[in-house]
């Protein structure tokens, strides 16, 4: 089978649904302000809400994040991946789980798992793809044609052994019979929380890690910075998913836990961001904002930082007071997975795509016109909902306060966001429709497919 061929497929699945991802992102929002948009069953807000935020988060994201591993371990392992033929397996039965998922919870088939709402058969079946998955990860490492592994196949390891088991505790094991309550609450939010923390940053920043290097032609700034940065996050992040129930009913000293491990993740996210800082520093000047990649990789960078400040500060008690469970933690879920990670992914499609396909980037001034449309209406839409996280909170602190009167005061902001939403969906289909005309052929031949 051709090369690159697994990678190719899972790219382009993962754009499919990042359009239409975004668009009942849309919906959502329009939602909070015209609640009566869409009145009937299959179109009301915990559906549609639902099916967004897992189509964005598995059937863009994880896929993008795959099929862009696929790409690049062979290129760092200099050898062929274990098996396209496995690949492409993999990518068609995803495929199916995801699609038959976003159809049972449009159907009101869904389980009671934030960011686990896919029904039972399909998640089995996402396993099942899991497990081929790091066959092909695993076989390409163990016939790799260098000795050293680089960082990117740390966190690429990583990333298949702590998916497995926060993947397994948050659909199946919180779900078993005599589980619930305050227990099975710990298991869901240790599954929500490392959903983010140790399935797509692992996989994000192994991309990263590959890709800032590559696009600015200049060495890695440290690879011992690297490797502490792995090692911290691996013994760190697992303890911190308490800390969205800070002040509930679960044990004081569970609560402290999590809250010593929130602040302790500065140490590797200080590693991460020196490390990459230091690589675009020691780059040529001309090099750093060259076209959309290292625009969208440094734009990405300073998205993780600001969101991986915001998780400890959200952590202390008094802060957590107002800002939990508001607007708030859906800016700082929306920063992580929408800024960090899918600029990183988004820069790793525009780097891949040509290279696999031996043509040209259809348009760099599309690619830059993505990039600005993409950053200037993220900034608003992060910063709105911190703001109307804090203020929502001490809204609802206030006894006096009704929820009706709650909703009045969100309405403006609620508009900002569904706009800014907008925005970034415009981005988005300039995006998808530049990948579209160069898949097409329309940017010519690539002379080099150098990687």
């Amino acid at each position: 089978m051709k090369k690159d061929s697994a990678a190719k497929l899972l790219i382009y699945c993962s754009l499919g649904y990042l359009a239409l991802g975004m668009t009942l992102g849309i919906v959502t929002a329009m939602k909070l302000i015209w609640p009566a948009i869409g009145d009937f069953e299959i179109m009301s807000f915990g559906r549609i809400r639902t099916v967004h935020t897992n189509m964005v988060m598995f059937g863009w994201l994880l896929q993008a994040d795959l099929g862009l591993l696929f790409f690049i371990l062979p290129r760092i392992l200099h050898t062929k991946l274990f098996s396209e033929k496995l690949g492409m397996l993999m990518a068609g039965l995803l495929n199916v789980a995801l699609l038959g998922g976003f159809i049972g919870i449009l159907t009101g088939h869904m389980k009671n798992v934030e960011y686990g709402e896919l029904p039972r058969p399909f998640d089995i079946l996402i396993v099942v793809c899991w497990v081929l998955f790091a066959v092909n990860v695993f076989g390409t490492i163990a016939q790799r044609k260098v000795k050293y592994l680089y960082v990117t196949v740390w966190y690429s390891m990583g990333a298949v052994i702590w998916t497995t088991f926060v993947y397994l505790t948050g659909n199946f094991v919180s779900q078993l019979p005599g589980i619930q309550g305050v227990n099975q609450a710990n298991l869901i939010w240790f599954y929500v929380h490392n959903a983010v923390g140790l399935i797509f940053t692992p996989l994000g920043v192994a991309a990263a890690y590959y890709l800032i290097p590559k696009s600015l032609n200049t060495p890695l700034y440290s690879h011992r910075l690297s490797l502490v940065g792995f090692w911290v996050i691996s013994f760190t992040y697992v303890w911190t998913g308490a800390h969205h129930m800070i002040n509930g009913p679960i044990s004081y000293w569970l609560q402290t836990v999590a809250i010593l491990f929130s602040f302790s993740l500065i140490i590797p996210v200080v590693a991460v961001v020196t490390n990459f800082f230091g690589t675009f520093g020691a780059a040529p000047r001309q090099a750093r904002m060259a076209g959309a990649v290292p625009k969208l990789l440094l734009m990405g960078t300073i998205y993780y930082l600001f969101t991986c400040l915001q998780g400890p500060f959200q952590a202390i008690r008094h802060v957590n007071v107002i800002v939990s469970k508001t607007d708030w933690v859906v800016g700082h879920a929306h920063m992580a997975l929408l800024g960090a990670f899918s600029f990183y992914a988004m820069a790793g499609v525009y780097y891949a795509i040509p290279r696999i396909i031996g043509k040209k980037l259809y348009s760099e001034k599309l690619a830059n016109v993505h990039f600005w449309l993409m950053t200037l209406a993220t900034l608003p839409f992060f910063g709105i909902l911190w703001l109307s996280g804090v203020i929502q909170g001490f809204l609802w602190l206030n006894p006096e306060n009704t929820f009706l009167e709650t909703l009045r005061i969100m309405r403006p902001y609620h508009g900002i966001r569904m706009w800014s939403g907008a925005l970034i969906l415009a981005s988005v289909i300039v995006f998808i429709y530049n990948i579209m005309e160069t898949c097409a052929g329309k940017g010519g031949d690539l002379e080099s497919t150098t990687t």
